[in-house]
């Protein structure tokens, strides 16, 4: 188990329209201006946008793989351990963060691409 950083910037590449925002510490995440994701390589972790309730689910499940990094509104943003989750656990909760984000033709081209979202 584990993901490694290249496997995480491969991951998040591979989402529609994404844009990279680096500084100095970390590199954001963005699809058409807005936000979804921050990767902090030196400490290998990822900051990963998703809702209050999501938040709070996945922090007192497993506090080993995932913390509270602060909320906003009505999303709750995650901080994860990419040392401690899988590869399609992180693409979920990756491209569910981007879905909570991009314009909605964009989302509903890539739930019927992926085969997921409502049925």
């Amino acid at each position: 188990m584990g993901v490694s950083v290249d496997e995480f910037l491969d991951l998040v590449r591979g989402l529609p329209e994404v844009t990279e925002h680096p500084s100095a510490e970390w590199v954001g995440f963005k699809v058409r201006g807005k936000g979804f994701g921050y990767l902090w390589e030196k400490t290998e972790t990822v900051g990963v946008k998703a809702t209050v309730e999501e938040q709070l689910a996945m922090v007192a499940e497993r506090p080993d793989v995932f913390e509270v990094q602060f909320t906003a509104g009505r999303f709750g943003w995650v901080v994860v351990h990419l040392d401690k989750i899988d590869h399609d656990e992180l693409f979920e909760l990756m491209a569910e963060a981007w879905c909570l984000t991009a314009p909605r033709q964009l989302v509903t081209a890539f739930e019927a691409a992926h085969q997921i979202g409502p049925s």
